[in-house]
C-alpha cells in the first residue's frame, strides 16, 4: 500500500490531540491545541502574568517554533523577562535569527493586549542588556512591566480566532480596499504597511514568493531543516506540540502503517512530490499581498515589526479575511540571496522588508498546536 495522494494533500487537518502539563503529565484535549482552549480558563489564575502569558503562547512564530521562555522574577512580582529558547531558532533559513525575533514580538504585543484585558498596562524595554549579534543569546529579548490602568485593546476579540491560512484563497472575492486601510492603521510609524490588489503587482510577488519558495525547498539543507521539525502522527504532536504538526484521521494511520515518514519528505520521494503539488495551487490563489518594512534592521525594529504582524493578523481575523506568511524571499541564508535582493527592491521602499504574507479569503482552519503555557514559564 503506497501513500495517498489526497492523505497528504490534507495534511494539517487535525482531530484530537494530546498536550503536557509542566510536569509532563500527559492530558488528552477534544482539541489539537489544548493552550488555546485554556487561555479563556487562565481567567482564574492569581497572577496576572501568567493570565496573560496564558494568551501570548498562542502567537504566530516561524516554523511553530515557540521560541519564547517567561521568566517571572520572585522578587519583582510585577515583571516578565522574556528570553529567547536557543534551542528552537532555525539557524539555516534564519541565520541571524531575525524571523525569530519577530516571533517574540507577535509574543511580546499579544502579551500586552491580553493584559489590557485584564486593566493592566503593559511597559515593555526590549533589549535591556544590549542587542545581541550577529545572533540571539541568553540575554534578555525584552523586560515587561504590568501596571494598573491598560486599555482594552478591541483587536484582541479576534485572538482566539487568529489562524495562519496555509489554503488556496478565494480568487472571484476581492479584498476590497476598505479593508486595506483598517489593516495599515495597525501599524505604527516610523514603520510602514503596504498592500496590492493590482493584478500585475500581486503577479509580480507571486513570482518571487512562489521562486523563493523552490528555493528553500530545493535547497538540501533548508529543506531538511523543516523536514527534521515535522511531527508525524498524533503522538508525536503530543510529545512535541511545536513544528509542523502531520496528524488527523487517516494521516495516523499511514504514520503507523510506516508510509509517512521524514524520508517519504525527502526529494525524489512521495511525500516530496506531493508537497510541491499541495503549494502550487496554493501560493497561486493570492488576490492580495501585504508587507511590513522598519527604516533598519536592528533587533528592536525586529521586535517591533513582530508586534506590528500580530495586529495586522488580528484585523484581518475582524474582516473575515485570512493572512499566510510567505516569508521565504526574506530569509537571510545564502541560496536566497538573489530574491532577498528582489524583495527588497520591490517591496523596501528604502527600508528593510521585515515581513510579506498572502491576504484573502480563506476556510476556516484547524488552532496550530501548542505548547502549554506552564512549559514555557521558568521561575527565578
Amino acid at each position: 500500500m503506497t501513500i495517498s495522494r489526497r492523505l497528504l494533500l490534507s495534511a494539517g487537518l487535525a482531530g484530537m490531540a494530546l498536550s503536557r502539563t509542566a510536569r509532563g503529565q500527559v492530558v488528552s484535549a477534544a482539541d489539537p491545541a489544548a493552550p488555546w482552549e485554556a487561555a479563556p480558563a487562565a481567567a482564574q489564575h492569581p497572577d496576572p502574568r501568567v493570565r496573560a502569558l496564558a494568551w501570548a503562547v498562542l502567537a504566530p512564530n516561524p516554523h511553530n517554533r515557540q521560541p519564547w521562555i517567561a521568566e517571572l522574577p520572585d522578587a519583582a512580582p510585577d515583571a516578565v523577562v522574556l528570553r529567547c529558547d536557543l534551542d528552537r531558532r532555525l539557524p539555516v533559513t534564519d541565520p541571524f535569527d531575525r524571523q525569530i525575533t519577530i516571533g517574540l514580538g507577535a509574543f511580546v504585543e499579544l502579551f500586552r493586549m491580553a493584559a489590557a484585558q485584564q486593566g493592566f498596562s503593559a511597559v515593555v524595554t526590549p533589549f535591556p542588556e544590549g542587542e545581541p549579534r550577529p545572533r540571539l543569546d541568553g540575554r534578555p529579548v525584552a523586560v515587561i512591566r504590568l501596571a494598573p490602568g491598560g486599555v482594552a485593546d478591541p483587536l484582541f476579540a479576534d485572538a482566539a480566532a487568529r489562524r495562519s491560512v496555509k489554503r488556496p484563497f478565494d480568487l472571484a472575492r476581492p479584498v476590497p480596499e476598505a479593508a486595506l486601510a483598517v489593516l495599515a492603521a495597525t501599524v505604527d510609524a516610523p514603520r510602514r504597511f503596504g498592500a496590492t490588489t493590482a493584478p500585475a503587482r500581486v503577479e509580480a510577488i507571486r513570482d518571487l514568493a512562489w521562486r523563493a519558495w523552490l528555493i528553500e525547498a530545493r535547497d538540501e539543507a533548508a529543506h531538511l531543516e523543516s523536514v527534521d521539525l515535522m511531527r508525524f502522527g498524533r503522538a508525536a504532536v503530543a510529545a512535541n506540540p511545536d513544528g509542523i504538526s502531520i496528524y488527523g484521521p487517516g494521516l495516523d494511520e499511514a504514520v503507523a502503517a510506516g508510509q509517512l515518514t521524514r524520508d517519504a519528505m525527502l526529494p525524489g520521494r512521495p511525500g516530496y512530490d506531493i508537497m510541491i503539488q499541495r503549494y502550487t495551487p496554493m501560493l497561486a490563489a493570492t488576490p492580495a499581498y501585504v508587507w511590513t518594512t522598519s527604516p533598519g534592521n536592528s533587533r528592536a525594529e525586529a521586535l517591533a515589526s513582530g508586534r506590528d504582524w500580530l495586529r495586522i493578523n488580528l484585523a484581518a481575523t475582524g474582516l473575515g479575511l485570512s493572512l499566510h506568511p510567505v516569508s521565504q524571499a526574506l530569509q537571510e541564508f545564502s541560496a536566497m540571496a538573489g530574491p532577498y535582493a528582489e524583495a527588497q527592491a520591490m517591496l523596501g521602499g528604502g527600508g528593510v522588508v521585515q515581513m510579506l504574507g498572502r491576504l484573502g479569503y480563506g476556510p476556516t482552519v484547524p488552532a496550530t498546536p501548542r505548547w502549554a503555557v506552564e512549559t514555557r514559564i521558568r521561575r527565578a
